[in-house]
């Protein structure tokens, strides 16, 4: 979908909560809806059209370029100028987004509506809430391939690493982290996911431990958690190995792991309920004695964002639709000794889920 058809649905959106505008002010959002990449910038949607992009003159030339169908306001106090534009062309019910403004920004923009009125009507400002994440939620055709070209450097690049011996003992995590970071973008990522995670021994039983000097050993499981950036778009994948000779409790901790995650792959299906998902997974380790073994919630959204909605947990809300990108990625966790996560990016479709991480979930002995 085009970034104007986004915005005709955002559009819609607002006139069933009875909006005269919306103002979107988080980046990821004015992205989704603009395809404008830079670090200032808002976007008025205005229910009866005659939308306005603001932002400030270091960015004129690329509002041109990533922008061109939508009329530009260069202000460098770029929420304030959308807000007196709001004014201006007669808003009465202004919406805005909540979760992304403090308590001082939200006074401002009423003293902003305010003097902008000059002793006019006030337009009424009112969440929009979640809105736009809500839309996002559901990838179209061109963001799904974009996950697809990010899972798949990802996938590449632990291949290589892997076929060049560069998993091995006496490497450190850091050393090997900063090595799965330069292939991703070698093979065409912009940056990775989020600080690559690898974990070695012990430090595998710590579901997001930072690496650090700690030397991979014979024996131990090597725990890897990562992802690659293509178009703004987030790959999420984990991997757990084992460094030579695999122990019996090793194996019979990977193949739990193994069984709960395929029970939560099998669980994604349009219009399953997030919690029941979770709850697919999470039986398989609770019945086998581990349940206080994985702390964690089965998954999450992925997209712009590499954690967005649907958040998939016993906490979650809602269900699943077609379209929507997850994670799955179940754990068991075992304090001083070690631990293993699988984790893939899947597509929910009306059928079976879509795999987007390709690499092979056989315990990889090395």
């Amino acid at each position: 979908m085009s970034a104007a058809g986004r915005r005709d649905v955002l559009r819609a959106t607002a006139a069933e909560r009875g909006f005269d505008a919306v103002l979107v002010t988080n980046l990821l959002n004015v992205r989704y809806l603009t395809g404008f990449t830079g670090s200032n910038g808002a976007l008025l949607v205005r229910t009866d059209g005659g939308d306005l992009f603001g932002t400030d003159g270091r960015y004129t030339t690329q509002a041109g370029l990533q922008v061109p169908d939508v009329e530009l306001v260069v202000d460098r106090a770029t929420v304030a100028a959308l807000a007196r534009e709001a004014v201006r062309r007669g808003a009465g019910r202004l919406g805005f987004e909540s979760h992304e403004l403090t308590v001082d920004g939200l006074h401002g923009l009423q003293r902003v509506l305010a003097d902008a009125a000059a002793g006019g009507t006030v337009p009424e400002l009112a969440s929009v809430r979640r809105a736009v994440e809500d839309q996002r939620a559901i990838k179209d055709d061109g963001e799904i391939e974009a996950l697809r070209r990010a899972c798949a450097v990802a996938d590449h690049a632990l291949a290589e690493l892997a076929a060049e011996g560069a998993l091995r003992p006496g490497r450190t995590e850091l050393e090997v982290g900063r090595e799965l970071d330069a292939r991703m973008l070698a093979l065409g990522a912009e940056a990775p996911s989020f600080e690559t995670i690898v974990a070695a021994g012990a430090n595998s039983a710590i579901p997001h431990h930072r690496p650090d000097g700690t030397e991979l050993r014979a024996g131990d499981f090597l725990k890897l958690d990562f992802g690659a950036t293509v178009d703004g778009y987030h790959s999420d994948m984990t991997r757990t190995l084992v460094l030579g000779h695999a122990a019996d409790w090793q194996r019979e901790i990977y193949q739990l792991v193994a069984a709960s995650q395929a029970a939560g792959r099998a669980a994604l299906v349009a219009g399953a309920d997030v919690v029941a998902v979770d709850a697919a997974a999470r039986d398989v380790i609770v019945e086998a004695g581990h349940g206080e073994h994985f702390p964690h919630g089965l998954g999450h959204g992925v997209g712009l964002e590499i954690h967005e909605a649907p958040g998939i947990g016993q906490l979650g809300a809602g269900t699943l639709a077609a379209g929507m990108a997850v994670t799955v990625e179940p754990g068991v966790y075992l304090p001083g000794h070690g631990g293993v996560r699988i984790e893939d990016t899947l597509v929910v479709t009306d059928d079976a889920p879509e795999l987007l991480t390709l690499t092979s979930k056989e315990l990889l002995v090395l």
